[in-house]
């Protein structure tokens, strides 16, 4: 019996008390984060970087993180910094007069991701947690009433419990939104442009998806960083994955994924209650400040390099990110 099975019969309650939870399947990662930052100004005076800093979480273990910043004489010190928010921490970076016209940074670290599978029957007996009212407001490109609300009642008619209505709402968009990452306008997390478009990448998928949860009474949260193929080995990733979590009053928060159930099909009842090992999380919410404070605008979602050269945002940074595979204990490394 394979785990998405698992997962689907606890999620629809059909799993007998009898039946023990399968094991939590867990992935043990190196990560390479490599940002160079070209095209400085000859007359660039202060040149400031934050990248997202990995933190261990209930879901995942960090360790072995080391921060190379420039080179030679033009290393500078490394500032970990944590906004008070949601939490997120950063790697701040102030160069001041670069001499050269880019400044290369290697990040590295190891990662222990666990599978993370909330059972969709199992009642929960701790409180309502007491800051659930942040993820119930609007963000500038998730809004709340309007066309999402309309759509959120809609798609939500007749369903009577929280669980009701999140998979509803799940259901929904994972059917209704095509993986479909051609033209333009997609990869921002602009719900209403979702509502047009009916395609996009994981940010419109989950920017739908927590706008209509919010618009009906449920919080929601978003969170980022990178997949890995379910393949072990090593190799390059292209870019970035999110995800979203929905709060379910009586169960918790329940993890969900809609653009890799639109994308597997055969998963879609194990990504509504579930997020896989095959990836890592760098930071969570949208719309954020970082500390030190930038001077442009808050950031839509942190994942990759931020850099402001003199005050100004500075776009022109090239990334790499890679991974290898540790083998499991008692596993030997394959080559």
């Amino acid at each position: 019996m394979t785990r998405p099975f698992l997962a689907a019969l606890l999620a629809a309650g059909l799993a007998g008390s009898a039946l023990p939870a399968p094991a939590a399947a867990t992935r043990t990662f190196d990560f390479t984060y490599r940002a160079v930052v070209r095209d400085l100004p000859s007359t660039a005076g202060r040149v400031e970087v934050w990248i997202p800093y990995p933190q261990s979480d209930s879901h995942q273990t960090i360790h072995s993180v080391r921060v190379e910043a420039g080179s030679g004489p033009a290393a500078v010190p490394v500032e970990i910094t944590r906004e008070p928010r949601e939490g997120n921490e950063a790697i701040h970076l102030l160069f001041d007069r670069p001499a050269s016209g880019e400044i290369p940074i290697v990040v590295t670290f190891t990662a222990t991701r666990r599978e993370y599978v909330r059972p969709l029957n199992a009642r929960e007996n701790a409180p309502r947690p007491a800051n659930l009212d942040r993820y119930l407001r609007p963000e500038r490109l998730v809004p709340t009433d309007g066309r999402i609300r309309e759509l959120a009642l809609e798609v939500t008619k007749g369903k009577r419990t929280d669980l009701e209505k999140a998979r509803a709402i799940y259901e929904h968009v994972t059917k209704s939104v095509r993986y479909d990452k051609s033209g333009d306008g997609w990869g921002r997390g602009d719900a209403l442009w979702v509502c047009d478009a009916r395609r996009g990448n994981c940010t419109d998928f989950h920017s739908l998806i927590i706008g209509m949860a919010r618009a009906v009474g449920i919080p929601a949260k978003f969170a980022i960083g990178f997949p890995l193929p379910a393949q072990r080995g090593e190799g390059e990733i292209g870019g970035y994955h999110c995800w979203a979590e929905l709060y379910v009053n009586g169960i918790g928060w329940v993890p969900v994924d809609s653009s890799e159930a639109s994308k597997f099909p055969e998963k879609r009842d194990y990504f509504f209650g579930a997020h896989d090992e095959n990836r890592v999380q760098l930071s969570v919410g949208r719309d954020l400040t970082l500390v030190p404070r930038q001077k442009g605008e808050p950031l839509n979602f942190f994942v990759y390099p931020y850099v402001e050269v003199d005050g100004r945002p500075h776009a022109t940074v090239e990334r790499k990110f890679a991974f290898r595979d540790r083998p499991a204990p008692g596993e030997t490394a394959q080559r």
